[in-house]
This record gives C-alpha cells, structure tokens and sequence, in this order.
C-alpha cells in the first residue's frame, strides 16, 4: 500500500474509531512539509498527534511498474482495543490492528523493540511485502 493510499485508509479507520475526536490530513493541520500523514486527536481531551507516512515497496519492485494492487491474507492479530488515554504510537497500532484490513501482515511498535531509542513510530508490513513507515512528529 502507498503512502497516499494509507493516507486515506488511516483517515478512515481512525474517524470510524470510538475513541477519536478529529483526524485530518497533515495538510488540512497545516503541515506543508511532509506529503503524507496524518493529524489524530484522541477522544477525552487528549493530545493532537501528527504522524508522517513513508513507504517502502516490496523487494525488487520499481516505483514506475509497481501497481499497488491490494494483496490480502490473515489480518494482523489485535489486542485490546484504542483507548482515549493510550500514548499515541500503542493508540494508532490499536486502532489499525483492530481494522482487521486483510492487507496487513504485521504491525511493529518501534518502542517495543529491543533497541528502541526515543523516535516512536509503527511498522506496517503488507502482504504484498511493501512496508509503511509511521512515524511521530
């Protein structure tokens, strides 16, 4: 999935999610710098927070011939559902999980990593073996 098409798809999972107040566009928020993403404010009064969308396509595809096409097969597994007072990466990685979009393979907290530094952020891997990069800003 490309990072405009996760775009629209994030904007439509998170406005049908219980738990949110708002969620736009980076530049409906008026972010001008960063093309794709998104800008999420929980229900309950919490924090906007505003996440940029990077893409990798799948090894050995070619940005000019890759078609986007959605290949599908189990969604990735889903824990507890979002929660207006959940910090925003373990928020968003709820929220997505909890779509059950058959597209997505897996989604990796980076803060639950072993490494993890302060940078939080998902990675979404597809079936197709194309990745998004989403990160807080």
């Amino acid at each position: 999935m490309r990072p405009a098409r996760f775009t629209d798809f994030v904007i439509d999972v998170v406005k049908n999610t219980p738990a949110t107040d708002r969620v736009q566009t980076l530049a409906d928020a008026g972010d001008t710098k960063h093309p794709f993403g998104v800008a999420i404010t929980p229900a309950g009064g919490g924090r906007e927070t505003r996440w940029q969308f990077l893409g990798q396509l799948p090894e050995s595809a070619k940005h000019d011939t890759f078609t986007d096409e959605p290949v599908t097969g189990p969604p990735a597994p889903a824990g507890p559902a979002p929660q207006a007072g959940d910090e925003p990466e373990a928020w968003l990685a709820a929220a997505l999980a909890h779509a059950e979009c058959p597209e997505i393979a897996a989604l990796e907290r980076w803060s639950t990593r072993p490494d993890a530094g302060a940078q939080r952020g998902l990675t979404v891997t597809f079936h197709n073996g194309a990745r998004i990069f989403a990160r807080v800003l």
